[in-house]
């Protein structure tokens, strides 16, 4: 097949290569002398920095592991499960782990940290009726029950066994017994490196180093966050000297010798409403993805800065299935489609709105208007609504608001835990919370390679995966992604596939 993107391929793709070239760097060290405040600039500002939202990227990647922190932390360079607020973890029982309890350690109030934190800060995330994100995102609402065993030990007892709670309990964020139980809090007391100094919503947040952290010091005494939604305007600050690093930048945005290319452990993504006509008939939700030319997208509007998927958990994550393929753009087959559901008194009319969300990864909006030329062209009516991430969330995590009829969101999937459970249940399953369809046939699937460990667990998981594109096909999956930061010659740092969900400060170092 043509696509109809080609033609703006080729130079898109020259000029991308242009600007990444001596982009492998991770550091510059011919610039000004450090500063004590690391100056970073973000496509939109933070929603909240309530902990137990802190799954949600634009949350986590400030507050995780600088303001609070969980009893476990995974390494994303090679997915080991290490230490944080708990120095060890044993299974004493098929549905029971026991976790000993880091001393010395004080929340930025002052407080201990002691079990009766630990208990607390779980049940507030996982149990209470607040709508914690991680409580859908890593435990698909399911019960755990807690128990502080003596002020430096805590159980955790789930009803089926759970042979990764300690990697599920590494996205519950630890926070002091005085924060409120029955509503959310925008700014948190931790124990992380940082606290939290200063938030002129709309400006500015800092934070400044905690001086009784428990471990070592970071080298920033502070961090200041500002936000700029423009990536050119995001690297020029970084260029004049306004800002030490700039995330979330395309090709295009001109960050020259100073940009760095990672792979950042997203997933590009369309989910469908798939419980509402047209999108509750499976061809139209097949033609949707023939319709969508992925080689087309990644190489003009995403620059190269991707690579074309067929599910939503790459590959290095467990469940991963290795067999599935991209579907192939064949526009003539989506719109035969289309045409039969339409025959057959599917109203293929009916306006399809994309819900759009700005700044969620570079020239999303592009994207969206690609994607709405390919399903009118395949015979769909489809509108555009681009929205900031405090709007968009509502449609994420639903209940969809009624304003809109079926919608194709816009999002972007990270399993940094490297485990499918993350993934699946909260995506896919009839009761997630980012899911908007699901069957009972696959929900079985789910739950039992939940429960399975080892090759099993991998061969569960990725048999789910190939029944969900076969027999639902829920989502049009885009691109596995890559990621642009720019980096000032005086800052030093190493991105990696955590950073979109967690930019830790205390990896950033002076340069020289």
């Amino acid at each position: 097949m043509t696509s109809p993107l080609r033609s703006r391929v080729a130079a898109l793709a020259a000029a991308g290569a242009v600007l990444l070239t001596g982009a492998c760097s991770v550091a510059n060290t011919d610039g000004a002398a450090a500063s004590d405040t690391v100056r970073i600039v973000l496509p939109e500002e933070p929603p909240t920095l309530e902990p137990c939202d802190a799954s949600l990227s634009p949350t986590g990647r400030v507050t995780r592991a600088n303001i609070t922190e969980a009893l476990t932390e995974r390494v994303p360079s090679t997915g080991a499960l290490e230490p944080s607020l708990a120095t060890e973890w044993s299974q004493t029982s098929p549905t029971t782990w026991r976790f000993t309890l880091r001393s010395g350690v004080t929340f930025h109030d002052g407080t201990p940290f002691t079990a009766a934190a630990a208990k607390f800060s779980i049940d507030r995330a996982v149990s209470s009726d607040i709508g914690c994100h991680v409580d859908g995102y890593v435990f698909d609402d399911s019960t755990l029950t807690t128990a502080a065993v003596d002020d430096s030990t805590v159980e955790v007892s789930t009803a089926e066994p759970d042979p990764i709670l300690p990697l599920r309990l590494s996205f519950v964020e630890i926070v002091p017994t005085t924060t409120s139980a029955t509503a959310k809090v925008r700014e948190p007391i931790g124990t992380g490196p940082y606290r939290i100094e200063a938030w002129n919503q709309g400006v500015s947040l800092r934070l400044a180093r905690f001086d009784k952290y428990w471990g070592k010091a970071p080298d920033y005494a502070a961090a200041e966050y500002v936000w700029r939604a423009e990536g050119s305007i995001r690297a020029a600050m970084v260029g004049s000297g306004e800002a030490d690093v700039a995330t979330g930048l395309a090709p295009a945005d001109g960050a020259g010798d100073r940009g760095v290319t990672f792979p950042n452990n997203e997933t590009s993504y369309l989910r469908m409403d798939a419980g509402k006509a047209p999108l509750n008939d499976i061809r139209v939700r097949r033609a949707i993805n023939y319709a969508i030319d992925r080689d087309g997208l990644v190489a003009s509007v995403f620059a190269g800065l991707g690579e074309p998927a067929a599910q939503l958990v790459p590959a290095g994550v467990t469940g991963h299935n290795p067999d599935l393929k991209p579907v192939p753009f064949d526009m003539e087959r989506a719109k035969a489609l289309i045409a039969e559901a339409g025959a057959a008194g599917v109203p293929v009319d009916t306006p399809i709105t994309i819900i759009g969300r700005n700044g969620i990864y570079p020239k999303a909006a592009e994207a969206m208007e690609v994607v709405q030329q390919s399903l009118t062209q395949a015979g769909l009516k489809v509108e555009i609504k681009m929205l900031d991430v405090n709007a968009w969330i509502e449609y994420l995590l639903g209940p969809v608001p009624a304003d809109v009829g079926p919608v194709l969101l816009q999002a972007q999937h990270g399993n940094q835990a490297g485990d499918a459970a993350f993934t699946m249940a909260s995506n896919y399953g009839s009761k997630g919370q980012q899911s908007s369809y699901g069957t009972p046939e696959l929900d079985a699937m789910i739950a039992a390679a939940e429960q399975a460990s080892g090759a099993d667990r991998q061969s569960k998981f990725a048999s789910a995966l190939a029944f969900q594109n076969d027999q639902i096909m829920r989502d049009a999956v885009l691109a596995h992604m890559k990621g642009i930061i720019a980096l000032a010659p005086n800052v030093k740092y190493e991105p990696n596939a955590a950073t979109y969900d967690e930019m830790r400060l205390s990896e950033m170092h002076p340069a020289g």
